[in-house]
């Protein structure tokens, strides 16, 4: 079984940088693409970035493109998302995920096995 606990999340003002942290245990990420989902109230839950098993390919979604960068560290059997010039859009629980079937960062998030439990982005105008 594998857990992974997200953790970095907060309340900030449009314009700030925020970095979530997302570490497992019981597997090792590396045979893992992984991705950062977030779901806004009243909003489906949706790919925000992803990467894939060995960090050579990253995936964003349109709205994060230069502003988000994800990335990895197999040691520490952790991946990271740096957010940077924060927009209210922004706003949603980011949630880390696993999927351990792929190399690549699939959008769909029921190709996803594990899931972290949350952490609340809250951006403020």
């Amino acid at each position: 079984q594998v857990q992974l606990v997200e953790s970095g999340g907060g309340l900030v003002q449009a314009g700030d940088s925020l970095r979530l942290s997302c570490v497992a245990s019981g597997r090792a990420l590396v045979s893992a693409a992984m991705g950062w989902f977030r779901q806004a109230p009243g909003k489906d839950r949706e790919l925000a970035a992803g990467i894939s098993r060995s960090g050579g390919i990253t995936f964003y979604t349109d709205s994060v493109k230069g502003r988000f960068i994800i990335s990895r560290d197999n040691a520490k059997n952790s991946v990271y998302l740096q957010m940077n010039s924060l927009k209210p859009e922004d706003t949603a629980v980011y949630y880390c995920a696993a999927d351990f079937d792929r190399m690549r960062p699939s959008p769909r998030k029921d190709d996803y096995e594990f899931w972290g439990q949350g952490t609340q982005v809250a951006v403020s105008a």
